[in-house]
């Protein structure tokens, strides 16, 4: 009996350790990453503006074709809503709405996930002209992860994860407007 008390003692006091550990942890984080695509950028805003084209180069759009979608508003404008949902964890229930626009310049969306965990995040996506030829497209991703879960950040790098797709959503993206 008292070795399974010292056991409970040290879950108990390794849990408040940890609980305790998560004050000091951040909680935001983000992600950023960028690519030049040989187009003007009227052309490539006009493109990446529209929600419906991130099929064509997201990689989380991508990872399930079988999931359910659905939209409320016109493309491209404030307001717009997709929403998917998938029997697929790591793709799951949720929406991303079009929240501000500076035509031309830069579009930003908030995601609301339902499944596998809910959240809310925020995405953005900047053209600047580098010259009458050449885009520069940044996208991006930031979030905040609520106490005690923020000692998730401590296990993982968001930037490593979310980078990883971010460029091979860019590269894609570059791929498909340089045609």
């Amino acid at each position: 009996m008292k070795i399974l008390k010292r056991i409970l003692l040290i879950i108990v006091g390794l849990v408040a350790l940890l609980l305790i550990i998560a004050l000091f942890v951040k909680k935001e984080y983000a992600v950023e990453r960028e690519v030049t695509i040989n187009k003007p950028v009227k052309e490539v805003f006009d493109y990446v503006k529209l929600l419906k084209n991130q099929d064509n180069y997201s990689v989380w759009n991508r990872r399930d074709p079988a999931m359910k979608r659905d939209s409320k508003g016109t493309d491209g404008t404030v307001g717009y809503i997709t929403s998917w949902d998938s029997e697929m964890k790591e793709v799951g229930k949720g929406e991303q709405e079009i929240i501000k626009i500076d035509e031309g310049n830069r579009i930003d969306m908030q995601l609301r996930f339902e499944k596998p965990f809910k959240a809310t995040d925020y995405a953005y996506i900047v053209t600047e002209a580098k010259d009458t030829s050449h885009t520069n497209v940044k996208w991006g991703f930031f979030g905040k992860m609520n106490y005690p879960m923020n000692l998730m950040l401590l296990c993982f790098s968001m930037d490593e994860m979310l980078g990883k797709d971010l460029n091979a959503g860019l590269t894609d993206l570059k791929t498909i407007l340089e045609k």
